[in-house]
């Protein structure tokens, strides 16, 4: 039998549906960001990045680097294995202290990723509390319905952001039975915000845990960075905070924080943290440096939100079809996948600017869009420079300046396709 056939053959099925993903061969400039060097065989050439997770870019911040180059020659590389081999190094010691303090819980626990934390922490902690009934929104991540999945947990879906949905399922558990809620507090397709407030609300009344992703609103939002639940002073509100130290704060890994009981549990119980080699010293310094300046740092996140405004705002002025947003995330939506990737290489051959196509199952077929995310760096001129060449690629290729009510469809769409995504499992 001649294996290969089947992995070529879903290989072939992807190029077909046109989601066949490729990654481009880039080099960040440090101290020029957000320019790169696009490596294409023996050519090598300077671009602009519009799409990077780095939202403040604090990968390339002086004390970030400072203290992961300390750290590296202090240190070594990396940790030599994992927490229960090789004892916990003591910058980890340090950064789930940081993280704890960041959200105003007793405990925090760090994974090697975003992913890992939130397939590893729903997981254990669905399977430890007994008939457990999880409710997920329909626009959670791939890595929340993973976790939900591993669990073994009953779970239901309820529309997004819908509370009187929410409430209808909670009423329908019954007051005794063990439930987690689980929701993002940014979710970074589409760029809203969940009613997190009300949501602590509803748990509350019926007797529920809850578990909010803040893996794209930490670092960006509140005094200290602590995300949406920092912004609006709910932190004591929310049983378990989970968030990424590799998007705002420019490193690597992922984290959970609440009760000591929970983040024991979770250390104690969980396969994907126990048997995983722990965060390098390194990389767990930088992201201390990157927690303690936007701690005390207003700076970054006011010009953030500065040039994302002034990035939508001239947008919307050029008629491109920009999805509503009232966060940092800047969704064009195109709805052809085909269209979606012709357009990135177009902007990337022609005019020198690299934005990701966002394709199934990353969104609903449909939805397919261009994800932008501007920075502190990412100047007037620069956002002047990426209108003009939406709008050459636009008329180029000729994507429909959609109008507002395929925006809307947008909303249907999504909860529908989520929907059946989760259904199983």
């Amino acid at each position: 039998m001649n294996y290969n056939i089947f992995f070529q053959k879903a290989i072939d099925q992807l190029h077909t549906e046109k989601r066949y993903r490729v990654f481009s061969d880039l080099e960040r400039i440090a101290g020029a960001f957000p320019r790169a060097i696009r490596r294409d065989g023996e050519i090598a050439r300077e671009i602009t990045v519009w799409c990077s997770n780095d939202y403040l870019g604090m990968g390339q911040h002086a004390d970030v680097i400072n203290a992961l180059r300390h750290a590296a020659d202090t240190m070594g590389a990396g940790a030599g294995g994992t927490r229960n081999i090789s004892g916990t190094h003591h910058y980890l010691v340090e950064l789930e202290k940081e993280l704890a303090d960041l959200h105003n819980k007793e405990a925090g626990l760090v994974f090697t990723s975003g992913f890992i934390s939130n397939e590893a922490s729903i997981s254990t902690i669905a399977q430890l509390l007994p008939n457990c009934l999880i409710l997920s929104d329909a626009f959670n991540h791939a890595s929340i319905i993973e976790g939900i999945r591993r669990s073994g947990a009953k779970k239901k879906i309820f529309r997004h952001n819908d509370l009187i949905h929410l409430e209808h399922l909670l009423k329908t558990a019954g007051h005794a039975r063990a439930k987690l809620i689980v929701f993002e507090s940014v979710y970074s397709m589409d760029g809203d915000i969940a009613p997190t407030a009300a949501i602590a609300d509803l748990a509350k009344k019926y007797n529920a845990m809850t578990y909010i992703d803040e893996v794209h609103a930490v670092g960006m939002y509140g005094p200290r960075g602590g995300g949406i639940t920092d912004r609006d002073n709910l932190t004591h509100c929310i049983d378990i905070i989970e968030g990424t130290l590799a998007k705002a704060y420019g490193a690597l890994g992922g984290y959970i924080t609440g009760s000591k009981s929970v983040i024991d549990a979770v250390r104690s119980y969980s396969p994907g943290f126990i048997f995983t080699t722990a965060l390098p010293p390194a990389i767990a310094a930088s992201a201390i440096a990157a927690i303690r300046h936007l701690k005390k740092s207003q700076m970054e996140r006011i010009m953030q939100q500065r040039q994302t405004q002034k990035t939508k705002d001239i947008l919307i002025q050029a008629g491109l079809p920009i999805i509503p947003s009232e966060t940092h995330i800047v969704p064009i939506l195109i709805s052809d996948p085909d269209l979606c990737k012709k357009a990135t290489d177009h902007l990337l051959e022609k005019h020198d600017i690299y934005i990701q196509p966002i394709n199934y199952p990353t969104v609903p077929r449909g939805t397919e869009r261009l994800r932008i995310t501007p920075t502190p760096f990412h100047n007037d001129a620069l956002i002047e420079i990426l209108k003009d060449a939406l709008l050459e690629t636009w008329h180029a290729l000729d994507i429909p300046f959609t109008n507002k009510k395929q925006s809307t469809l947008v909303e249907t769409n999504h909860f529908v396709a989520l929907t059946v995504s989760q259904a199983g499992g």
